[in-house]
């Protein structure tokens, strides 16, 4: 069931997100900026809030004149401000709930990814009783019937012992004070808000905490033109003798205050206790069979910390050296943060199936699938090549490609696939073209592996993709698991390139039959006489 729900949101997630590729391109789609969207909705609320502070009195009287005089009077300013408040607010809301939905649709909740899910709660509380306690300092009919309904359930719980619903539906009860306390309850709870969200991203190598410039400036220019065009107003005066009929709700902070007169004050507590004991408990529901996490081998490791730099999850650390080798340092891996995506392995300098020995093993490796079995594999798929063009696909198992079987081999993340391997597929005539098969531009499974691809590709990233590789004779397709079509599209288009083009001008022509694997072997005899390859260590 749970499957089934997030095939159907990630395909609505999909269908939605196409449209905004093609008109601003992967980097500027605001629906995979969710998270640095969230932080700059609330950069923008505020310090819009603290430039109303200046405007704003906390007199029981003066509070709702406070906000009508910088409203009206200063509308161009200070009213453009409000509505800025306002409406990133409530935009904060929807980057937190869309993001919460995104990481479900994707699965990008369970394994050790459970902290960065769990630490949510607390934002998704701590959001709604900011925007709370915001909408009380404007002491309007909206606030009066916020105040009311929320001491009422504050009411029901075993906490105050005498009822404060009372202060707010008499006159004569309410003192400035109140509004002293709640301006420190709206100073105070987003700070404690901003502490969450930087412990919600501690684990994360290289969080997202900024949308990109060109994003943050449209959505920025955005905000101003709608609130130039509606501006946010209050709903007239209190009454405190009054009971309002008519109200304007913000559905985005306040969907529940109508349910508490269909439900009950228990049957709202108990909605909300349910809902987040079931958001909390659904890292393990159902439990998520983690593969072994990263080991290192000493005798590889000569400490150059790249597998720390290329780790999504801060899964790696150096730490002083334990053996003799003449290293100040070396790689641990911590196994509770570790998703097993193998991006280190593909990061580590020995990680190069030129090695002629048969136990291959690399300074960091997966144990469940080290270098010397994607090497394996990749022989041993090379020899079902035929036709025309040869293409061999490495693909990952998150991405339009996961499913393919002829022509493949899988990985757990395309980053796994060390440069140098490209280079010995192509070098050693295995193929004639090799298709790079990752997730979704801008939504990789594994958060990092597609960039670290491109940079090592481009030369931009250790390992390079050596120089002398034909980039014409590489490919990268980037698709969700659900373009399946879109996947194989590519890979025809770049197979029927491959057939278009020379034979390549090998440096090292030894046949694809050569026995490489088999320790000791020496790979001149095996190739019966022909040059000596060429072993390359990237």
């Amino acid at each position: 069931m749970i499957h089934a729900i997030r095939a159907i949101l990630r395909r609505g997630f999909e269908l939605i997100e196409r449209p905004f590729d093609y008109l601003f391109g992967a980097s500027l789609n605001p629906l995979k900026q969710l998270g640095a969207l969230g932080f700059f909705f609330f950069w923008v609320v505020a310090v819009s809030g603290i430039y109303l502070f200046i405007f704003f009195d906390t007199g029981i009287e003066r509070a709702y004149q406070s906000v009508e005089y910088l409203t009206n009077d200063h509308w161009y300013h200070a009213g453009v401000m409000r509505s800025l408040h306002r409406y990133a607010s409530d935009l904060m809301v929807v980057m937190v709930l869309t993001h919460l939905l995104r990481e479900f649709a994707y699965d990008h909740y369970r394994g050790a990814r459970w902290f960065s899910w769990f630490t949510g709660l607390p934002i998704i509380w701590l959001l709604y009783t900011s925007g709370i306690t915001g909408y009380w300092l404007v002491w309007d009919k909206l606030a009066h019937y916020v105040a009311i309904v929320s001491s009422e359930l504050l009411d029901w719980l075993p906490i105050f012992g005498e009822p404060i619903a009372r202060n707010f539906i008499s006159t004569g009860t309410l003192t400035s004070r109140f509004f002293t306390l709640m301006v420190f309850m709206h100073v105070a709870v987003p700070l404690i808000l901003l502490f969450i969200m930087w412990v919600h991203i501690i684990r994360i190598s290289r969080p997202k905490v900024n949308p990109p410039r060109m994003l943050a400036g449209l959505t920025l220019a955005a905000l101003i033109a709608v609130s130039l065009w509606k501006p946010a107003v209050s709903q007239g005066h209190v009454d405190m003798a009054k009971v309002s009929t008519e109200l304007g709700l913000d559905w985005l902070y306040l969907p529940l205050y109508p349910l508490v007169d269909l439900w009950g004050k228990g049957g709202v507590w108990a909605f909300l206790l349910a809902f987040s004991v079931m958001l909390g408990l659904m890292p393990w529901l159902p439990p998520l069979r983690r593969a072994k996490a990263a080991e290192v081998f000493l005798d590889h490791c000569n400490g150059c910390g790249r597998c720390v730099e290329d780790c999504p999850y801060e899964a790696i650390r150096m730490v002083k050296r334990t053996d003799a080798l003449p290293f100040p340092t070396q790689a641990q891996v911590n196994p509770s943060l570790c998703v097993a995506c193998g991006i280190c392995a593909g990061a580590c300098p020995s990680s190069t199936p030129f090695r002629r020995t048969e136990d291959l093993v690399t300074g960091i490796d997966l144990p469940e699938y080290p270098i010397r079995l994607l090497r394996e594999r990749t022989v041993a798929m090379s020899s079902t090549l035929s036709g025309p063009a040869r293409v061999l696909v490495l693909a990952c198992d998150h991405g339009g490609a996961a499913r393919r079987k002829e022509q493949t081999v899988h990985v757990p993340c395309v980053a796994m696939v060390p440069p140098s391997l490209i280079d010995f597929i192509l070098s050693r005539n295995l193929a004639d073209g090799v298709v790079v098969a990752g997730c979704s531009e801008s939504a990789c499974f594994n958060r990092l592996g597609g960039d670290w691809t491109e940079q090592r590709f481009a030369g931009e990233r250790d390992p390079y993709l050596r120089a002398r590789v034909p980039r014409e004779r590489i490919a990268t397709v980037w698709t969700s698991k659900l373009a399946v079509s879109q996947t194989e599209a590519s890979i025809a288009a770049f197979t029927d390139k491959i057939a278009a083009l020379p034979p390549a001008k090998l440096r090292s022509p030894l046949p694809p039959s050569i026995r490489i694997l088999e320790q000791g072997a020496d790979e001149t005899q095996a190739a019966g006489g022909q040059q000596k390859a060429e072993a390359p260590n990237d």
